[in-house]
């Protein structure tokens, strides 16, 4: 006599406690890996510069080379971020609005600074501009100075930037199509006109991030910089540089000081990012349930 066996369901909290165990155990290492790499850092940071006092650690960031390295980068992001907002909004345009010969070399061509080491494009920058290289007798005769000076400082930090606007605002306008400027010239609108009252709203927050994307790299922009600025203190040094330059002479209070300057810059920018994303997240939820 042959027995029957019936297969009873488990409860549905059965079913889903091993669901919860996983997805609790992923939160957990995604947080451990958070605290260990990026918030115990920033800890010793500040722990390190506050190590002698707070005098010790205001003084190291008012010192003048501190002060000149910190008005050296802003001055690096305040030339290149417009001149990338320029270029990127350009760019965008073009690629996502019109079809052409060399589209996809273009696309490449902006992405380059991401595949190309940063200094490399230091080292292309001396081979062309330096006093050996391609250039150089020519801006010698003409007394123009750009390898170890501000113009080459701010030339590295162009190129290693250049992707960040464009790149945001590329898949944002042809996501967007032409729709709205097609109707707005058959309106009668000039292109001056159909671009700053239909396209800019359009790609505002796009652009936005664009920017604060662009900003961020350009503040800690290194390995390119490092090769063209011939690290003179108070002349060419921006605050990354200056951090090398006291770290490397075991005054590592003043290191940490002006690090955690850079810390307090990147901390604004990180606000700046997650606010423009959840507008840019917004309005693409908005957009999809219309």
């Amino acid at each position: 006599m042959s027995s029957l066996s019936v297969a009873v369901p488990l409860p549905a909290v059965a079913r889903q406690a091993p669901l919860q165990w996983g997805r609790l155990t992923l939160i957990g290492a995604a947080w451990s890996v958070f605290a260990f790499f990026l918030l115990l850092p920033l800890v010793i940071v500040l722990t390190e510069a506050l190590q002698a006092g707070v005098g010790t650690f205001f003084s190291a960031i008012f010192e003048p080379d501190a002060l000149a390295a910190l008005r050296l980068t802003l001055l690096a992001v305040a030339i290149s971020v417009p001149l990338n907002v320029l270029f990127g909004v350009a760019a965008a345009w073009y690629v996502s609005k019109y079809e052409f010969r060399g589209k996809s070399i273009l696309v490449t061509l902006i992405d380059l600074p991401f595949s190309v080491s940063p200094v490399i494009a230091g080292l292309v920058y001396v081979l062309l501009f330096g006093a050996q290289g391609l250039f150089g007798d020519w801006l010698q005769e003409h007394d123009i100075q750009i390898i170890f000076a501000v113009p080459g400082i701010v030339l590295a930090t162009l190129f290693v930037t250049v992707p960040f606007v464009a790149r945001e605002l590329i898949p944002l306008m042809q996501e967007q199509g032409t729709q709205e400027e097609e109707a707005a010239r058959l309106l009668g609108a000039s292109g001056w006109s159909m671009f700053w009252h239909v396209t800019v709203p359009n790609i505002r927050w796009g652009l936005i991030y664009g920017v604060v994307l662009c900003t961020a790299r350009a503040m800690g922009e290194f390995g390119a910089v490092s090769v063209v600025s011939g690290h003179i203190r108070g002349l060419t040094n921006t605050l990354p540089l200056h951090v090398e330059i006291l770290y490397n002479e075991y005054n590592h209070v003043a290191a940490f000081s002006v690090a955690s300057l850079l810390l307090a810059l990147a901390l604004v920018i990180l606000l700046l990012k997650q606010w423009s994303e959840s507008r840019i997240n917004r309005l693409r939820h908005s957009g999809a349930e219309e």
